[in-house]
């Protein structure tokens, strides 16, 4: 028995139907074959972009793991120092409010990593005055916030009193638009699921009135016919316990376990595919087939497409949020590896931004410049933000 070729599509593009000489395909094998190939296209694409990021993941994360924890201590570096400064520096009132302001965005920063030293400061720098300083900061924000999302939802935040913080008012409105979205669904959702009903309602009774099987009944038990006749003969073929030959009895035995994984999912064309490969069955065989059974055939091809939507579908999303950059599948690599590189670069400024101040501000005259400047990026941020 031959060994399985490695090349999937290729076998994929084989068992598409060819016209016969001086003849057209007809819909039913048009639609065979367009299904075979979204198949091959979506199955490439996954392969493709799960070896981009097999490629890329772990440098990249820990690139990014190795730069975020750099910047976070000269956070907490640049926290003491401030901290210091404010008990010994001749500041002015307003130095001080700046530097007690930055102090505590650090703080917030840091908040996560449960460091003594850092909490230390938090219950120092949280007293009531300061807290009804930042709070007043944090309504205004979120109030210039709601403003931005009640325009692009298009209508008003539910209970906008509750939110008191940028963060807060962002996560009503992310919450607000997703019962939005889902209501938009589930109507359009009833809407076809009554069409589908009413319309197999319809054909049931005409079929009932005719005393006829509905086409589509007709066709689903087909499909299911044919997918176990498939799985029957790759079974028979495959079995382990026929083969004397140990090594090939293993072989078999893996070959079987894709056959079953593949029976249990429906998955016509790599039952197709393997039966091809292991059975030597001319993929040419379809072509000979009556267009109703290949239409049952296309309604399982039908439902390995969607599966294969979903599970790309899904790839780009965990992607996108493990790298931190968008991932698509119909993305060039290079654009996408290109990205990867622009966000670590981005990271490694920070870090290297942080020490910079924390080497210039040793001096109290570029410590209150430094202030000044640090606090109007601070209000420019908040205001954009």
């Amino acid at each position: 028995m031959p060994d399985m070729p490695s090349d999937t599509a290729a076998t994929l593009r084989a068992l598409s139907i060819q016209p016969a000489p001086q003849a057209k395909l007809t819909p039913a094998q048009q639609r065979f074959n367009e299904l075979l190939a979204r198949i091959d296209r979506l199955t490439g694409q996954i392969e493709r972009l799960q070896a981009w990021s097999d490629r890329h993941r772990y440098a990249h994360i820990q690139a990014l793991r190795e730069s975020v924890l750099l910047a976070q201590s000269h956070r907490k570096s640049l926290l003491l120092f401030v901290h210091e400064r404010l008990q010994t520096a001749d500041l002015s009132d307003r130095q001080e409010r700046m530097a007690r302001g930055l102090v505590r965005v650090w703080i917030d920063r840091l908040a996560g990593s449960a460091d003594a030293q850092v909490q230390a400061l938090a219950d120092l720098y949280v007293s009531e005055e300061d807290a009804q300083e930042l709070a007043q900061e944090q309504a205004e924000a979120a109030q210039r916030l709601r403003e931005r999302i009640e325009d692009a939802l298009g209508q008003p935040i539910e209970k906008p009193g509750q939110y008191q913080t940028p963060e807060d008012m962002m996560a009503a409105g992310m919450r607000q638009w997703q019962r939005q979205q889902e209501a938009d669904e589930q109507r359009k959702a009833a809407k076809r699921e009554a069409r589908k009903a009413q319309k197999q309602a319809q054909k049931k009774q005409a079929a009932a009135e005719k005393g006829d099987v509905p086409p589509a009944l007709m066709r689903e038990a087909d499909a299911k016919s044919a997918l176990r006749t498939v799985y029957r003969q790759l079974a028979s073929a495959l079995h382990p316990d026929r083969e004397p030959d140990e090594q090939e009895r293993l072989r078999k035995t893996g070959w079987m376990s894709e056959v079953n994984a593949a029976y249990e999912k429906n998955d016509l064309s790599t039952l197709l595919r393997l039966q091809m490969q292991v059975t030597q069955v001319n993929p040419q065989s379809t072509a000979r087939m009556a267009d109703d059974k290949l239409m049952a055939l296309s309604l399982l091809l039908k439902e390995q497409v969607a599966a294969l939507e979903d599970d790309l579908d899904q790839l780009q999303t965990r992607l996108s949020q493990e790298l931190c950059v968008p991932v698509r599948a119909e993305a060039d690599e290079a654009v996408m590896t290109q990205a990867l590189r622009r966000i670590q670069a981005d990271q490694r400024h920070t870090a290297d931004s942080l020490a910079s101040d924390l080497r210039r501000i040793q001096s109290e005259a570029e410590l209150k410049r430094w202030l000044k400047e640090q606090w109007q990026l601070a209000k420019e941020q908040a205001h954009l933000g």
